[in-house]
C-alpha cells in the first residue's frame, strides 16, 4: 500500500510539473522561432522532440530541452547566410557530433570551460538579442549586424515617434516586459500562471479585443513547417564557413546544456547528472531536429527550474510537457496567428536581459579582475563581430590569462666568491609570457661577472624560454670573459717579471 501511495505521488507531481513546464515553454518555443527567422512551428517541433525525445534518454531526470534564446542570434545568422533548407543540415551534423564526443566521453570535459567565457557568451548573445528584438519589438525590420543594430537606434526612435502603428506595437511590447517583471512578484498568481504565458496572454487578447494593426504570428500548420533536408542542402557543406557554423551549434549547444546540468543538479536532491549520457541525449534530439529541419535544441535553464520548483520527481515531467505540446499544436494551431509578434519580442527582450550577469559583474571586478575582462572581452566580441569569432577570442583570452597566472619565475643568485662564477638559479614555470621579465631581471646581474646559470628548480620551461636562457648565458659570459681580460692584462704588466 505504502508503494502504491509513493507511486500515485509521485505521478501527480510530475504531471502537475508537466503542465508548468508546458506553460513555460509555449511562448518561448514560439518567440524563439519568430527571432531565429523561422516559422514558428519549428520552435514547437523542438520543444517537443526536447519532451518525446531527449526527455526519454538517461543524463539528467529533471533537466528541460527545446529551443533557447542563447542560439537565436547564431541561428539567424545562419539561415540569412545559408538558407532554412541549410539549417536542417548544421543542425543534424552537430546532433551527430555531439552523439560522437559523447560516445567517446567528453561530456566531462566541458566543465574545464571558463565559467567567464560561458558568462561572456550569454551575456553577448543577450545584448545582441536584445538590440535585434527591440526593432521587432516596435514591428520595424532590425539592421543585420550587431554593431548595425546598435547605431540604428537613434533612426527607431524617430520612427516611434512618426510611426502610429510602431508605437502601437512597441506599447504592447513594452507592456509584455513590464508583466514579466511584475507578475513573478504575485507569487500566490505565479504558481498558478507563469509569467510568460501570462504576459502573452495578455498581450494577445489587447490586441484581439482592440483590433490593433500590428504584426502577429504567420501560421502555416504543423506538417507544411517539417521540410527535411534535401540531397542538395548537405552539398552545402563544402561551402566556406558551414563547418565552422556547426562547430559553433556543436560547442554552444553542449556548453549550455551541460552548466544547465550543473546547475539544475544544485536546484535538487536527486540524482547527479551523467554528463556523458546527457551529452548523447542532447545529441539525439539535435539529430532528429536536425532531420526534421527544425530548430536546434539545448537544456534549457529557465524550463528545468521551472520543472524542479514545481515539484518534479521523474523525467516523466518533461515527457508529458512535450506531450502537451504537441496537443496544443494539433488542436489549436489557429490560437498561434492570434500571438502578436511584438509581445514575443517582449518575451525575448527579457530573456536576453536575464542571460547577462548584472549582479555578479561588480563582485567578479572585485575578487576576480582578470575573470571580469575576460567576461566582458567575450561579450564585446560577441556583438562586434559574430557569435563563433567572439567564443574563439574569449577562448583564447581565457587560456592567456590562466598561463599568466601560473607563470611564477623566480632568479636567485649565490656568490661563491669572486674567482668563481655568479650562481644564479631559476625557479617555477618560464613560460614566453614571462620572458622579458625574466630577462630583465638577469640583465640586472653584474656585468663582469661569468655567470652558471641552473634551470633544476624550473617546473616548466617552455622551447622559447629555454632557447633564450640559453643564448643569454652564452651572451652574457662571453661578455664577461671581453671584460675581465683587460684588467687580468694590467694586473699582469704591473707585475716584476721573474
Amino acid at each position: 500500500m505504502r508503494t502504491k501511495s509513493k507511486i500515485r505521488t509521485t505521478l501527480r507531481a510530475d504531471v502537475t510539473a508537466s503542465f508548468v513546464v508546458f506553460l513555460v515553454a509555449l511562448p518561448l518555443c514560439v518567440g524563439v522561432a519568430v527571432a531565429s527567422g523561422v516559422p514558428a512551428e519549428l520552435g514547437l517541433i523542438t520543444g517537443i522532440v526536447g519532451g518525446l525525445v531527449t526527455g526519454l534518454l538517461p543524463g539528467s531526470s529533471l533537466q528541460v530541452s527545446g529551443p533557447a534564446a542563447g542560439l537565436t542570434v547564431l541561428v539567424f545568422e545562419a539561415v540569412q547566410a545559408y538558407g532554412l533548407g541549410v539549417l536542417g543540415v548544421l543542425v543534424l551534423c552537430a546532433g551527430v557530433l555531439q552523439l560522437a564526443m559523447g560516445a567517446l566521453r567528453l561530456g566531462r570535459w566541458f566543465r574545464a570551460i571558463s565559467v567567464a567565457v560561458v558568462q561572456g557568451m550569454l551575456a553577448g548573445i543577450g545584448m545582441v538579442l536584445i538590440a535585434g528584438q527591440v526593432y521587432t519589438l516596435a514591428d520595424v525590420e532590425a539592421p543585420s549586424t550587431g554593431p548595425g543594430k546598435l547605431m540604428g537606434l537613434p533612426a527607431l526612435g524617430a520612427e516611434l515617434l512618426t510611426s502610429g502603428t510602431a508605437l502601437t506595437a512597441a506599447g504592447v511590447g513594452v507592456g509584455t516586459v513590464l508583466v514579466l517583471v511584475a507578475w513573478p512578484k504575485w507569487k500566490r498568481a505565479a504558481k498558478v500562471m507563469p509569467a510568460p504565458l501570462t504576459a502573452v496572454a495578455l498581450a494577445t487578447a489587447v490586441t484581439v479585443v482592440l483590433d490593433l494593426p500590428i504584426a502577429r504570428v504567420r501560421v502555416q500548420g504543423l506538417l507544411e513547417a517539417v521540410q527535411p533536408p534535401g540531397t542538395g542542402d548537405f552539398a552545402a557543406l563544402a561551402s566556406f564557413g558551414v563547418p565552422a557554423t556547426v562547430l559553433a551549434f556543436t560547442l554552444i549547444a553542449s556548453a549550455e546544456s551541460l552548466f544547465s546540468a550543473a546547475a539544475v543538479d544544485r536546484l535538487h536532491d536527486g540524482a547527479r547528472t551523467d554528463y556523458d549520457r546527457e551529452l548523447m541525449a542532447q545529441g539525439a534530439g539535435n539529430a532528429v531536429c536536425g532531420a526534421l529541419g527544425a530548430l536546434p535544441m539545448t537544456a534549457v535553464i529557465v524550463r528545468s527550474s521551472a520543472n524542479v520548483a514545481a515539484g518534479a520527481r521523474t523525467k516523466l515531467s518533461r515527457v508529458l510537457h512535450g506531450v502537451w505540446l504537441l496537443l496544443f499544436v494539433a488542436a489549436l494551431p489557429a490560437a498561434l496567428g492570434m500571438i502578436p509578434v511584438a509581445a514575443l519580442a517582449g518575451v525575448l527582450v527579457h530573456a536576453g536581459w536575464k542571460l547577462i550577469p548584472v549582479r555578479e559583474l561588480v563582485p567578479l571586478w572585485r575578487e576576480h579582475r582578470a575573470e571580469a575582462v575576460v567576461l566582458a572581452v567575450t561579450a564585446i566580441a560577441i556583438v562586434g563581430i559574430n557569435m563563433f569569432e567572439g567564443v574563439l577570442i574569449g577562448l583564447l583570452l581565457a587560456v592567456v590569462k590562466s598561463a599568466w597566472e601560473i607563470s611564477h619565475v623566480q632568479v636567485e643568485s649565490e656568490d661563491a666568491g669572486t674567482e668563481l662564477p655568479l650562481r644564479v638559479r631559476v625557479t617555477g614555470n618560464a613560460t614566453f609570457l614571462r620572458l622579458p621579465k625574466l630577462l630583465d631581471q638577469l640583465e640586472a646581474l653584474p656585468p663582469a661577472r661569468t655567470v652558471e646559470l641552473n634551470l633544476s628548480g624550473l617546473r616548466h620551461v617552455d622551447h622559447a624560454c629555454g632557447m633564450a636562457l640559453a643564448a643569454w648565458e652564452e651572451e652574457h659570459n662571453s661578455r664577461a670573459g671581453k671584460v675581465a681580460s683587460p684588467s687580468a692584462r694590467s694586473a699582469g704588466a704591473g707585475r716584476a717579471p721573474m
